[in-house]
């Protein structure tokens, strides 16, 4: 499938303007290789046919299958786990006993095929050492692929995925099936709200979170789209409110908003 120059602006604008995702000139193979199959089961002969498609389609069925296709869905269970430690020995032990309401709001945003989330349920779970009564700690987690959230809802791992997890987790929170595979148990499922959601759109939410997991997501933007998610980010948080990111991303200093807490950990002044 041929991708001329023009047909790859195209494409690069609309992902751009509708999910912030920057995409230079030297990204043509992995458009055509990620895109292909979708214009061959299409039945479409070029990328100008589907970017008309794209245009016209007011479904939003065209949008959300590039979205499935174009966005990048790695992760694995404990991925960057000192962000988890300090999440359970630092975060949990001086958040928890200051909310009164005993409303605790985490979002996992980004949060691919629900690794991230369902681990900061299990951590959650293990502080309240089954002392749950009059608690509200379901977790938001959140991502643009269609596909990938479907995978997570269902919460099923191979046994090379969840190797790395502690053994009584394995054991409190996962129930083997008859294939090898391990499903998060119910009730730690339950502790997670997915949703579809487009960083670049506004937040609709009525509370602020306590803490926002957004790891490896930005990379994927420009620096315009970075500044702007970070300020919206900082008007999403409770004063005194975490920001985890990537290692390797980064967020400007000096503009009054975060402070450094420590590799890619920020406090909302």
């Amino acid at each position: 499938m041929h991708l001329t120059d023009q047909e790859f602006q195209q494409l690069a604008g609309y992902l751009k303007a509708h999910f912030g995702i920057h995409l230079n000139i030297h990204k043509k193979a992995l458009v055509i290789g990620r895109l292909g199959g979708v214009l061959r089961r299409l039945n479409m002969g070029s990328f100008s046919e589907f970017m008309d498609y794209l245009v016209s389609d007011e479904s939003g069925e065209a949008a959300g299958l590039l979205a499935n296709h174009m966005t990048t869905n790695h992760t694995f269970f404990m991925r960057e786990a000192d962000h988890f430690h300090f999440f359970r020995d630092r975060i949990l032990p001086e958040v928890m006993p200051r909310l009164e309401e005993r409303d605790l709001r985490v979002w996992s945003a980004g949060c691919s095929s629900g690794e991230e989330p369902y681990t900061l349920a299990m951590l959650i779970d293990e502080h309240l050492n089954g002392a749950r009564l009059g608690w509200d700690t379901k977790l938001l987690a959140t991502d643009i692929s269609e596909k990938v959230l479907n995978r997570a809802v269902q919460g099923i791992y191979s046994a090379e995925a969840i190797e790395a997890l502690p053994k009584r987790w394995k054991v409190s929170y996962f129930q083997p099936l008859a294939d090898g595979c391990y499903q998060v148990k119910e009730r730690i499922r339950n502790e997670v709200l997915f949703r579809r959601f487009n960083l670049m759109d506004p937040f609709p939410f009525r509370k602020k979170f306590h803490v926002i997991f957004c790891r490896n997501v930005m990379i994927y933007f420009d620096a315009v789209t970075r500044r702007t998610l970070v300020r919206k980010f900082y008007d999403a948080l409770e004063p005194g409110g975490y920001l985890f990111i990537g290692h390797s991303e980064t967020i400007q200093r000096g503009d009054g908003l975060f402070h450094y807490v420590r590799p890619a950990i920020y406090r909302k002044l």
